[in-house]
Order: structure tokens, then sequence, then C-alpha cells
């Protein structure tokens, strides 16, 4: 029960600043139940869910508390059978109500069971207030908020559940930091007290959960930003509403996996040729910096791509030829040397190792110049930076400090609501964003709802799993899928191989240990065989 053990034109001088961050892209530490629903909700809009399923479909509030506070303690049990002494801590609302549910079962169980009040306790009201009622009508105990005592060998937070909108301040954070220096592991009702729900961003402070188990819909937070630390392993219960009360929203975000998009992939016909799977070209390599190009063009070829040419610095040419023959490499001394390359080619991707100088900003004026779908990455979003421009026909794949720069902020506020600036990248460039980091984020118009992947792990917070990345997309988009399925599904292969790789570890693990697993990923018809 120890969780401490457990546990870059010519005249123009353009300077960007190093952004020294990693981000990864995926989750980070949230495991997720399998039967978990692929639609996700703000706030406000579960609240409507609930006011549907009350009003409009004649199910009693208490009923719904009932069977939230019953499946949280069905999964109490199941996670830590051996446990005889739990401490609940909840608020005034809904939440605490739901903890006091679970308090009267562990009570009738026979279990040791306290319940540590947050806030004056006449401030309970309505369902809230019949259920602690009925706890202390057992002889249950309800005393001020305290340190939680040490025996405790389990945790239930009910102190806010969702529409939390304020910093956690006083008596309620410090509650919450006691919960988090406690050994026992925590169970948070609906999603952990201090998160926000719609941006997964920490309140001040907030708890962190070793499981969670959300209500009546998910809440598109806990996903992605502060999200996937605070949460834990993830449950989820819909409390037995009929399905017609999700009629009356639109998800506002969709989980996506590997698992799931999978099965847009087809097996080659028998008679295919390479001609069938497009020609990708990929630019980038600035002098001393051939590794990035070298990754991303590579990662292509593993994805598919039926021709794969690299446009690079003179100086290392030849040399990522030899390491990987099945290249076309061409040495680029002026931009105008790529004109020919792109009247040859389906799709172009940008920016791996690509710099910042006069040659890499020609390079991407002439891709500029034409119509030809694009992926831009690393270095070409800083050029883009500098001087904005919007295109239907391009999918961007910044990270948090990237993201920073093309919308003119800090990166602080970027990882303050990624959703919103997910949003924003695509409304100001167009065609696909791609925000990558903890719950990789993908929007690819105003009229959809953003894609969050749910696959990927630490371990991919490494130099080069960025150029990987624009590779795999790249080469889907030259295979002839769409701007949106090719950023979503290569984000997802991108991640789901690297949790293949972490297997042997994430520390240590190198963006070039993905290669293979992209191919077993994009072959699945080989695991038939």
């Amino acid at each position: 029960m120890d969780r401490r053990p457990l546990d870059s034109n010519s005249q123009i001088q353009f300077h960007i600043a190093c952004y020294s961050g990693t981000y990864w892209i995926g989750m980070k530490t949230l495991k997720l139940n399998e039967s978990l629903p692929e639609k996700l909700y703000r706030s406000e809009q579960v609240r409507e869910l609930d006011r549907t399923a009350i009003e409009d479909f004649s199910i009693p509030s208490l009923t719904l508390m009932e069977s939230a506070g019953t499946a949280s303690y069905k999964l109490l049990r199941e996670k830590w059978p051996e446990a005889q002494d739990i401490t609940i801590v909840c608020g005034t609302g809904n939440n605490g109500g739901d903890g006091f549910v679970v308090a009267r079962l562990a009570l009738q169980d026979g279990i040791a069971v306290r319940v540590l009040q947050l806030g004056s306790p006449e401030k309970l009201s309505g369902d809230a207030r019949h259920n602690s009622d009925a706890f202390l009508s057992l002889g249950g105990e309800v005393i001020p908020f305290q340190l939680v005592p040490e025996q405790t060998e389990v945790i239930v937070d009910g102190v806010f559940g969702t529409g939390l909108e304020r910093e956690v301040t006083g008596t309620w954070a410090e509650a919450i930091d006691a919960i988090n220096e406690h050994w026992a592991p925590v169970l948070a009702l609906d999603i952990p007290s201090g998160l926000h729900s719609d941006s997964g961003k920490i309140l001040g402070t907030a708890v962190k959960a070793d499981a969670s188990i959300s209500f009546i819909g998910l809440k598109q937070g806990m996903f992605t930003g502060d999200g996937p630390e605070q949460c834990g392993e993830l449950h989820f219960d819909d409390l037995g509403v009929p399905s017609g009360v999700y009629s009356s929203e639109s998800a506002s975000a969709t989980r996506i996996s590997w698992s799931a998009m999978s099965g847009h992939l087809t097996p080659r016909r028998r008679t295919a040729h390479k001609g069938d799977f497009g020609h990708l070209l990929v630019i980038g390599g600035a002098p001393g910096f051939s590794g990035a190009v070298r990754m991303a063009a590579e990662a292509a070829a593993r994805s598919g791509t039926g021709l794969v040419s690299v446009a690079t610095s003179q100086e290392h040419a030849a040399q990522l030829n030899m390491a990987r023959p099945e290249l076309m490499c061409h040495g680029v001394a002026a931009p105008e040397d790529i004109m020919p390359l792109l009247r040859k080619v389906d799709v172009v991707a940008i920016g791996p190792g690509l710099g910042t100088s006069d040659w890499a900003l020609g390079l991407l004026g002439r891709v500029l110049d034409t119509d030809l779908p694009l992926v831009l990455d690393a270095d070409a979003l800083n050029l883009l930076a500098f001087d904005p421009l919007q295109r239907d026909n391009w999918v961007l794949t910044p990270h948090p400090g990237e993201a920073s720069r093309l919308l003119g902020c800090t990166t602080a506020d970027i990882q303050a609501d990624r959703f919103q600036s997910v949003r924003k990248l695509q409304m100001k460039f167009g065609g696909v964003a791609v925000l990558k980091g903890a719950g990789t984020l993908i929007q690819s118009g105003q009229d959809r709802a953003t894609s969050i992947c749910t696959d990927g792990n630490p371990g991919m917070a490494t130099g080069g799993m960025g150029d990987v990345l624009t590779g795999v997309i790249g080469s889907l988009l030259a295979q002839g899928h769409s701007l949106e399925l090719a950023a979503n599904m290569g984000v997802c292969i991108h991640a789901s191989a690297a949790d293949m790789a972490a297997k042997s570890g994430e520390c240590g693990l190198l963006a070039a240990d993905l290669m293979p697993l992209i191919r077993e990923l994009i072959n699945p018809e080989m695991e038939q065989c």
C-alpha cells in the first residue's frame, strides 16, 4: 500500500531564442481503462448531460449520486482489496456527496472509515446533505479537516470535482497538499481536485491521484497538460444513463490511439509498385545538423512511402546516402537548386535541422511558392513565426516553445490551455495543427472536434522524436491520405511505436529505436501470419 517506493531574404538578421524544453508526444503516466469512451467533454457540457439525464430522462439526482458513489466504492475495493482503514476528504458540493456515499458503503462493510470535512457542514445541501445524514445515522464519523491519520490505507478525494475555475488557496490548498504528502494511495472522484477539467492545468495545487473515476462524460483536461500526471489510472462510469442523454451534446474532443486508427490501413495489392505510394521530399540538415533530416527521411521510408528524396547541405549529402542508400540525397548549394526536385515530388516535409540562415529561408520560400502539400516542423516553424501566412494544405507540428513563437506568447501561455492554443494555431495558419506534448492535440478545422492522442510515454522526451514524427506524417500524406487522417495516424503510429520501444525502459529510449517498430505497426496483417 506504500506509494513511496512504488512509486532562420538575405539582409534579414533573424535570431530565435533557443527553447530548451523537449516535449514528447503522447500521454505521461496516465493509464487507461480499455473500456473508456472516445468522446470527451468540457465541464459545462457534462453539467448539461447531468441536467438532461435528470430533467429529460427523469433520473433523480440522488440516484445519480448513489450510482457514482457505488461505482467509486467498487473500484476502491477492486484496487485495494486488503484496505481496512479509509479516509475520505469531502467538500461541501456534490463531489463531497459522492464521497459520503463511499463512506457509508465502507462503513456498512465493516471498514474503519472517517470523513474529513472541508468547509462548513452547514453548507451541505440537497443530495450531499442527504448522504451526509445517512452516513451519520449509521454512526459514521465526520470531523473538520485535519492531517490524514498515518494508518489510513486509502484516501478518497471528494473535495471539488469538475467546474473549478479559481486558484486553490488557504485551507483547501493545505488539505490537498496533505493528501499528496501522505503515503497512502489516492482515489479521485470524477477528477482530481484542483485540476482544471477543460484545460488540464493545475489551479495552484491539485491532488495527484493513483486512480481517478470519471462520471457521465470524460473531461478533456484529464488527457493533456497536467492531467495525465494527476489522474493516475483512469476509469469511467456512465452511471447507467440512457444513450439518448448524449445526443444533446457534441464532443469537444475525441481520444485517438493506434488501436483505433490502424483500421485505415489496407494491405498492398500484389501488383503494387513504388509509384503507387508517393514521393516525399524531406528538406533540412544545415551544416552540422544532418541527423534530424536523416531521421525524418528514414521514418518516412519506414512508414511506407514509395520514394523518399532528401535536399540537404552539400557537405553531408553523400554521407547520408551512404548511411541509408535507399534515400535519394541531394546536396543543395542555393535555394534555386531545389526547383527540379520540387517538380518531381508529391509532398514536402521541411524543417528538421534546417536552421534559420539565408539558405534555409530561401529554401522555405521556394517551397511555399508551390501548391504541394507540406509538413512544417522545427526551424521551418520558427521562420514561419517571423513571417506568418495561412495555407490550407499543410500540417504544422510545433512543440509548445515553437507554438509560443507562432502565436506571439509564452510557452506557459500555451501550456495553460493547450486546447485553446491548438485551435488558435489552426485558425491563424490554416491546414492542420499538431501541438505536441503530453497528450498531443490535432486540430483540423474550427468546426472539428480536437483529437487527442492517448498513446505515448515520457521516454519520448529525447532529441529527434519530432523529426521522426515529421517523416511519418509526410509519408502518409505522400501515400494519399488526407491532411487530417495523416496527422492523426502519424501521431498515433509514432506514439505507439514509442510505447513498444519503452517496454525495455523509458530512460535511454532513442528516436532511432522507433524505426523497426513503425514498420511493424504499419503491417498489421503480418501479425496473423
